[in-house]
């Protein structure tokens, strides 16, 4: 492990420690655990975790954030947020994100005061100051902290570090809320997030590693490695995955010829919608 690296890692104990006690934003992913473990050493008992549930955020990750939690000996809370309540939400329009996040961190403020806390942490990094992330501006409205981009840490400086700390989110595949796999302005329904969980879970299962099932209408766009197509094009697989995305509610299936990456719903947002992220 580079030296850079390990005293980068200091500083963001030490800008976690000035907060004196903080509520992270903890979705079980790699960034938000990776938050959660350094501000554990930084704070002990003054760090509490905060979890999400609502129908675009699938069971597994909800599982996997309560048994992080409790190996930890951090206490967990979980909080109610259904974003098909919030007023034009289930729309998707392009601020569809700044919706959720708003109120979202509304709800995590309010329990941390509760709870005697005096900060509220986020997990975003670096690389996402790239793409197109509406959700950062609820952040910056309520006062929310954001440690690792503070402090100027990338995604790969994450994995990096959480394998080096034998954190088991080190090369955990990236997810994102179900929501951000329908085109904007197609209506987001509790049935078709469902049908979007169990077709990623589908893929999971059969032991592909990072990727997207995006819905468009009934077809189902997937999003694989590249190097992992030749894999899903076997008989058996593409199969399996046709009759059981047909069981899911599924018409069609689609593999992307440009394969996973993030954000692919943002390509169809003209430049003005990304200066005014």
């Amino acid at each position: 492990m580079e030296q850079a690296l390990l005293t980068k890692y200091e500083k963001l104990k030490a800008y976690l420690a000035s907060l004196e006690s903080v509520a992270v934003a903890f979705s079980s992913g790699v960034d938000s655990t990776f938050l959660l473990y350094a501000a554990k050493e930084a704070l002990g008992d003054q760090v509490i975790a905060v979890t999400a549930s609502s129908c675009s955020f699938p069971e597994r990750e909800l599982k996997e954030a309560t048994q992080y939690c409790e190996s930890m000996g951090i206490r967990h809370f979980i909080v109610r947020s259904e974003e098909l309540e919030i007023e034009g939400f289930s729309h998707n329009p392009k601020n569809r994100c700044y919706l959720c996040k708003r109120e979202l961190f509304e709800k995590i403020g309010k329990l941390a005061k509760e709870q005697g806390i005096r900060e509220v942490a986020e997990g975003s990094n670096l690389d996402d100051n790239g793409d197109y992330r509406p959700g950062l501006q609820a952040v910056a409205e309520l006062g929310v902290k954001s440690p690792l981009r503070e402090v100027g840490f990338t995604k790969q400086e994450i994995r990096d570090l959480s394998e080096y700390l034998h954190l088991p989110t080190w090369n955990k595949q990236s997810f994102a809320c179900l929501s951000s796999r329908f085109p904007y302005g197609d209506l987001i329904s509790e049935k078709k997030l469902k049908m979007v969980d169990r077709a990623e879970q589908l893929l999971l299962d059969l032991g592909f590693h990072q990727l997207r099932v995006r819905i468009h209408g009934d077809l189902a766009r997937v999003e694989l490695l590249p190097e992992e197509f030749p894999r899903f094009m076997e008989e058996t697989t593409r199969r399996t995955v046709y009759e059981k995305f047909k069981e899911y509610g599924f018409a069609y299936v689609a593999l992307d010829v440009l394969g996973y990456r993030t954000g692919s719903m943002n390509e169809t947002l003209d430049p003005g919608d990304l200066r005014k992220a």
